[in-house]
């Protein structure tokens, strides 16, 4: 699901009367389980809060029947050791860094056109000034079962959306300075990896940190979906209620979950998939994997970096090469009928400016040498 602010202009016009197995065949991958040493920081050895994932080699993307295109060839990737937060950045920690920093972030200030226009169809004309307020995209969902391929029935762009009031100005986050904080955008993430002496994760080390030694696992977990009868991340139950309908029965919309609530991976990680997409450092191209394949054949691709460009030819309405940062990991809002991104070589692209109510972020920071 890609959600470009060609959807906060329209709708904003509206709200306001204006084991490694080879790769080479098609094969269905059954993962070879590996227990990795999980090995936390405490602040002497290693930085706090960051689990070491060691580094190696593993295969990249998937095959898997469920894998779309803009994630095969499964190839393979070697990356170097690097430390990553156990959890995703919370509301209180960024709370710390805004009141440090005085930090404005992207939803609290007026939207930028040149920021918006790139993403818009040659030609478009600039909306009055009144269009632009501070504010963000957020879920909203429906009453009823609708056609799920227009996105827009449940996301709108709401004024005074920010990541103290995730849904409008009407609601908060008290009492939830352990969930992942959203509402945030690439640059927003940029500016807190750099208070905080990090950096966001290569897209090759983000997929390896989650996959925490199941190489080529659907999920995180393993190959089945549900563990013990139970879903093993905050994600969308459709077995509870039909996607993407919220009603006072089923108790409201669904949202983030505190960091930790669910079982950690190989490496020690909470929430590598679910709870709230994680913002990665690489520009997204659909054909990257296919491009890396290409080159490399049956070679190791050794710490990838990421295109140097933006490339998605299939979202509609928006140029092929409208700057687009990649987004990992799904949310609690992906589920079996319409979005699977809780697997691990799930991708997709967004627009760095906009942030979302769905979408956060973690970070890595080197080995120390």
């Amino acid at each position: 699901m890609n959600l470009q602010r060609r959807v906060l202009i329209v709708l904003a016009l509206t709200a306001l009367g204006l084991g490694s197995y080879s790769i080479w065949s098609n094969d269905f991958f059954k993962p070879q389980k590996a227990i990795p040493e999980i090995r936390l920081g405490d602040g002497i050895n290693g930085p706090k809060g960051m689990a070491w994932i060691p580094g190696g080699e593993f295969f990249m993307g998937s095959d898997h029947k469920k894998a779309q295109l803009n994630e095969k060839p499964a190839h393979k990737v070697k990356v170097a050791g690097f430390w990553i937060d156990i959890t995703h950045v919370t509301n209180d920690q960024f709370a710390k860094f805004v009141e440090e920093t005085n930090y404005i972030t992207t939803a609290e200030r007026v939207p930028d056109w040149e920021t918006i226009r790139v993403q818009l169809p040659p030609g478009t004309p600039k909306p009055p000034a009144s269009v632009f307020v501070p504010g963000a995209m957020v879920f909203v969902g429906t009453k009823a079962k609708v056609n799920l391929n227009d996105y827009s029935q449940w996301w709108a762009y709401v004024p005074g959306a920010n990541w103290r009031h995730p849904s409008g100005p009407k609601s908060d986050i008290d009492g939830k300075g352990n969930h992942p904080v959203v509402q945030v955008s690439y640059e927003d993430a940029l500016a807190y990896a750099k208070w905080a002496g990090k950096r966001l994760p290569t897209e090759a080390e983000w997929e390896f940190a989650a996959r925490g030694g199941l190489d080529q696992a659907t999920y995180v977990w393993g190959d089945q979906l549900e563990q013990e009868g139970k879903l093993p991340a905050n994600i969308w139950d459709v077995k509870k209620q039909a996607f993407p309908v919220v009603s006072p029965k089923a108790g409201g919309a669904v949202g983030t979950s505190s960091v930790g609530t669910y079982p950690q991976n190989g490496y020690g990680l909470f929430d590598m998939t679910g709870n709230a997409w994680q913002w990665v450092a690489d520009w997204y191209r659909a054909d990257y994997f296919a491009i890396q394949a290409k080159e490399y054949g049956k070679g190791i691709v050794n710490n990838p970096q990421g295109p140097t460009g933006s490339y998605d030819p299939d979202d509609y309405g928006v140029p092929p090469n409208a700057p687009k940062r990649v987004i990992r990991g799904g949310s609690f809002l992906c589920n079996e009928d319409y979005c699977q991104s809780y697997r691990p070589s799930a991708r997709r692209g967004a627009d760095p400016f906009s942030p979302m109510s769905h979408l956060g972020f973690r970070l890595v920071k080197d080995a120390t040498k």
